[in-house]
């Protein structure tokens, strides 16, 4: 199973005014860099999280978004959507995100990445897009996209293909994921066996939140 890269992005010096928030900046405005780009452990070179309460970190280094989810949201909204605009790192084509596996691996340029987490959208989206109600629609649609760690190092660039290389038995999607960790949380437990896959430190925040759905009162 295989789909490619139709960009990869970064948002650099190019940060998303937040006046009056706390942080006051947004690297969610991501934009296309032609030739390859390095990976570290802690994402694309040249790329900012600036509230890594939430974003970034070894969980969530990288984020990808399917082309064909973006077709999706273009004719819902009316707008092109060109790479980045999902502040995504990496605009795919060939592959459903949302199906994607829970710690699955794929290769990709001379990089290994595995799939961690769905997107949870947050405010900053909506102002992004100036869209008020885009959190509400995002999660209704449910089309997230994937966060990914990185195990390999090395580089990415436009046209490359990105190989599923192993997927894990439990069937835990990310799709699976976002909704219970959302608008169906009597499906958190079964979460679990994704968890129980690799160790909880390589997932921090996932397990975080399904710690904290758990626990919250019905």
């Amino acid at each position: 199973m295989s789909g490619r890269l139709l960009a990869v992005c970064v948002s650099g010096s190019d940060l998303l005014p937040l006046p009056g928030r706390r942080p006051d900046r947004s690297g969610i405005d991501k934009r296309p860099r032609p030739g390859r780009v390095a990976v570290g452990e802690l994402g694309l070179d040249g790329d900012v999280q600036v509230n890594r309460k939430h974003h970034g970190g070894e969980g969530q280094a990288v984020y990808a978004y399917a082309q064909e989810d973006a077709d999706w949201w273009a004719a819902d909204l009316g707008r092109d959507l060109p790479p980045g605009r999902f502040g995504e790192n990496l605009r795919t084509a060939g592959l459903d995100l949302t199906e994607a596996v829970i710690g699955e691996r794929w290769r990709v340029g001379t990089a290994l990445l595995e799939v961690t987490a769905p997107r949870i959208p947050c405010a900053n989206f909506a102002r992004f897009w100036d869209v008020p109600d885009l959190v509400k629609r995002f999660t209704a649609h449910g089309a997230t996209g994937a966060y990914l760690r990185v195990l390999e190092t090395g580089d990415v660039g436009t046209g490359d293909e990105v190989a599923v290389v192993d997927r894990p038995e439990h069937g835990v999607t990310a799709g699976l994921a976002f909704r219970a960790l959302t608008t169906q949380r009597y499906r958190i437990a079964q979460l679990e066996p994704a968890l129980a896959s690799f160790p909880v430190k390589d997932q921090p925040r996932l397990a975080a939140r399904i710690a904290a759905r758990a626990a919250a009162p019905a």
